[in-house]
């Protein structure tokens, strides 16, 4: 793609550090915030929310599935985009979560950080990291913002994906 490779970090998440690499402009992720949020009227709130996925993360039917997580305090129902690697186009719940999502200042160091912090973590959601940290396959995280007023796709499209290369 167009994009140079970033190596992010992504910090606190069970108070390990993990390490991304991203293949994203800089800029990328926070035009499109400040997009999202120069065209939200007042009264409209901005739900960011996160996808995780991993080749071992499968439901109880052995279907792969995905970790969905807003940072609200109510669970979101929302469409996905067209495009989107599982359950494209299809309306998903997104469980209440407390995360952090730090962006980096502009020009600040050729290796850019974002920082992701999860807070009250389930124990299926450890289980499920721990299982994916046993593999050599990468995890998947997508971020996504949705007006609360507009819940039929995300506002960023495509989305904002990380790639999780290490946790330790």
């Amino acid at each position: 793609s167009d994009g140079a490779w970033y190596e992010t970090s992504l910090r606190n998440l069970f108070s390990k550090p993990v390490r991304v690499i991203t293949k994203m402009p800089n800029d990328t992720l926070s035009l499109a915030l400040r997009e999202a949020y120069a065209s939200a009227p007042s009264d409209v709130v901005i739900l960011h929310t996160l996808e995780l996925r991993h080749p071992s993360f499968i439901d109880d039917d052995d279907q792969p599935m995905a970790i969905r997580v807003v940072r609200d305090n109510q669970n979101l129902t929302a469409r996905m985009e067209a495009t989107a690697p599982l359950n494209a186009g299809e309306m998903v719940e997104f469980i209440a979560m407390g995360f952090d999502l730090e962006l980096p200042p502009v020009d600040t160091a050729p290796v850019p950080e974002i920082s992701i912090t999860l807070d009250n973590v389930s124990r299926e959601i450890v289980t499920h990291l721990d299982r994916a940290a046993e593999s050599q396959d990468k995890i998947e995280i997508t971020y996504r913002p949705y007006l609360s007023d507009d819940l039929e796709g995300p506002q960023m499209d495509p989305p904002f994906t990380l790639v999780l290369t290490e946790v330790s």
